[in-house]
């Protein structure tokens, strides 16, 4: 928790709206492992992390809503909690989410802010949303369930940003636990957790600081490929609803077009990747933890054929280096960040060495992030 950067936000909110507020936060996520398997009805293995969006939220009497952000150090407002052209596009993740609580007698004053790194891919839209979520059903006394929670935050992004994002990033964020990860189940949004005892080991993740203009097409023609896949074994198998279905030797067995069975493949493995893993967390195996974030950045690469020249190169660095148990790419894999599972006492030789031979190569620094797992939205 940044206690200064919360505390800094409430003072502003008193300056702005002469009243004291309460305090909400909701945090980031990464992934540990399980990459395009959520829209294949998979498992995913995400983590609620220390980088977090702070809130300071009270009510008022002027009879419209208030919003200000104080890292880009602009205001909203809305009586009618409709977007148009001229809203501003973080403030329609609050109105979606305001929009959708029945019975809404109340009008809002909020102040936002946080330490999320924008563009790293770590979730700071479904932080916006959940921690406004989380808050707006503790003034109302609304009674809503976490996981109702989740939904209204997602259905903000879906239906007021225009981003149809599925359902990890929100859920990591509401349902995060110190030092758990999170095994999501795609198909029926239930979950367990699992222990996070790092030993003498962090998580560091290393921003590329690329955002690839061809991400979004090309996450929805993988969506596409998976789906036509789907279809050529439902020919053949009954049971086959998704990928998750999908058993190995019934992959060998029947083989489509190239690009299907290479989907496919992966998606097979990733799924049984994240079953490993929780195996290993349970016990405390390290090792073989790392092994699996090598695999999947492989399988990535040469199976789902996603990849992007700065990942590579900064999962490849790691290879070589004793202190490194693990790397990947982590996200949809056009840009962001690969999180790296490395001793702690080696931190900072890596870091300086990644940085030399990474601006050599592609002449701008990497930005370094040592992540915390922490609680979700409180």
């Amino acid at each position: 928790m940044n206690q200064r950067l919360q505390s800094q936000i409430s003072q502003k909110f008193k300056e702005l709206y002469s009243s004291a507020p309460k305090s909400f936060s909701a945090p980031g996520r990464i992934n540990i492992i399980g990459e395009h398997t959520d829209y294949n009805e998979g498992f995913v293995l995400p983590a609620a992390i220390d980088k977090r969006i702070y809130f300071a939220v009270g009510v008022n009497e002027v009879k419209k809503h208030r919003f200000y952000s104080y890292d880009f150090m602009q205001s909203e407002e809305s009586a009618d909690l409709l977007v148009t052209e001229k809203t501003k596009h973080w403030a329609k993740y609050l109105i979606g989410v305001l929009a959708q609580f029945e019975n809404l007698n109340l009008y809002f004053d909020v102040v936002f802010g946080g330490d999320i790194p924008a563009g790293a891919g770590l979730s700071s839209s479904a932080a916006l949303e959940s921690g406004m979520a989380v808050a707006v059903n503790e003034f109302l006394k609304a009674g809503k369930s976490k996981f109702e929670l989740v939904k209204m935050a997602q259905k903000a992004e879906h239906d007021y940003a225009g981003v149809l994002c599925g359902i990890m990033d929100q859920y990591a964020s509401v349902f995060g636990k110190e030092n758990q990860v999170i095994k999501l189940d795609c198909r029926t949004n239930t979950h367990e957790y699992f222990p996070l005892d790092l030993k003498d080991y962090e998580l560091l993740l290393v921003d590329t600081k690329v955002k690839h203009s061809l991400a979004s097409s090309e996450y929805n023609l993988r969506r596409q490929e998976c789906e036509r896949a789907v279809a050529y074994y439902q020919q053949k198998y009954a049971e086959v609803k998704s990928l998750r279905d999908l058993k190995l030797e019934q992959l060998e067995l029947n083989q489509p077009d190239e690009i299907s069975y290479k989907r496919s493949k992966y998606m097979v493995e990733e799924i049984r990747r994240v079953n490993l893993a929780t195996k290993a967390l349970e016990m405390g195996d390290l090792d073989s933890l790392g092994t699996l974030l090598y695999q999947t950045h492989e399988g990535l690469q040469h199976l789902y054929q996603v990849s992007c020249p700065e990942l590579d190169f900064l999962v490849d660095q790691s290879r070589d280096m004793d202190a490194v148990l693990g790397a990947r790419m982590m996200g949809g894999g056009f840009g962001g960040c690969t999180l790296n599972l490395i001793k702690r006492d080696a931190i900072e030789n890596f870091k300086s060495s990644i940085k030399t031979n990474y601006e050599k190569q592609f002449h701008q620094s990497p930005d370094f992030y040592l992540v915390k797992i922490e609680n979700g939205a409180n």
